[in-house]
């Protein structure tokens, strides 16, 4: 994949941002492989009949990763505090690519000029202008991953270095523009059904530019998978049907799902050409 230009949640804007990003912190809540939302560090939420209030419960057993942001290096429980810090730090352009996606948020009197508020450690309560049907699936996004406060305040313009977050891997290395290392999270809150996840010890990401050089890596066997489509010579290993070619049926096993993306064209109309 491409490189990473960063690890902070609130500038996670491309698909090689988010990728990595996806892999250490958690939001509110998840897409399934249908894109369905489902809960992650929110356990269960419900909406005022208005549609203005959105009430969510917080799990109690998901921790930040150790981290030296933390007295004594030891990551600290979630609460909701931590996400009206995350969410208002979305309004600072300096860091964030998500402002326009917070246009509906009511910061007005109305509620006392806070558009998220935490009533206790584990109830989280954002307030909305206007009812949005989509809201829950905006959340899904990263930008509203968590973080702790104390990781910016200690990392400053470096936190984007080093992320500290509550998801199933936690970071160890990153050589900006070869590759980015990142270890289980043991204490990880989510399960299979009765295992822990994640299942693998770690995670390399490799930065390879050159679509003919990762291929061939793949095939030597130094990489283990290549995601999307534009990671290969679509034509030289996939048939008309979509399928793996003959000659590749036993060298790869090939993973097909729904992906949630937008693509657009823009036109550029000069009256003076």
């Amino acid at each position: 994949m491409a490189g990473i230009s960063g690890l902070d949640p609130a500038s996670a804007n491309n698909t090689e941002d988010i990728w990595g990003v996806n892999q250490v912190y958690n939001g509110l809540v998840q897409l399934n492989d249908s894109l369905q939302v489902r809960p992650c560090i929110a356990k269960k939420w419900w909406i005022s009949d208005d549609g203005l209030t959105y009430t969510f419960i917080l799990r109690d057993d998901v921790y930040f990763h150790d981290n030296q942001c933390f007295e004594g290096g030891k990551g600290r429980k979630v609460t909701a505090k931590d996400f009206v810090i995350s969410f208002n730090r979305l309004y600072d352009a300096r860091v964030s690519s998500a402002v326009s996606l917070l246009s509906n948020i009511d910061r007005t009197e109305k509620t006392g000029y806070k558009g998220f508020t935490s009533t206790n450690d584990s109830t989280f309560v954002v307030y909305l202008k206007e009812p949005l049907s989509a809201f829950l699936s905006v959340l899904t996004m990263k930008y509203f991953s968590v973080i702790p406060y104390e990781a910016p305040d200690f990392y400053g313009q470096d936190f984007r270095r080093n992320p500290v977050g509550t998801g199933p891997f936690k970071f160890k290395l990153w050589e900006e523009g070869t590759k980015l290392v990142l270890l289980k999270n043991e204490k990880y809150f989510e399960y299979d059904g009765k295992n822990r996840l994640p299942y693998l010890d770690a995670v390399t990401i490799s930065f390879v530019k050159d679509r003919e050089t990762a291929f061939m890596e793949l095939l030597n066997g130094k990489y283990d998978m290549l995601s999307g489509a534009d990671a290969f010579n679509i034509n030289e290993v996939l048939d008309k049907n979509g399928d793996l070619q003959p000659e590749y049926n036993t060298k790869f096993i090939l993973q097909k799902q729904n992906f949630l993306k937008t693509d657009y064209l823009g036109i550029l109309v000069d009256e003076n050409i």
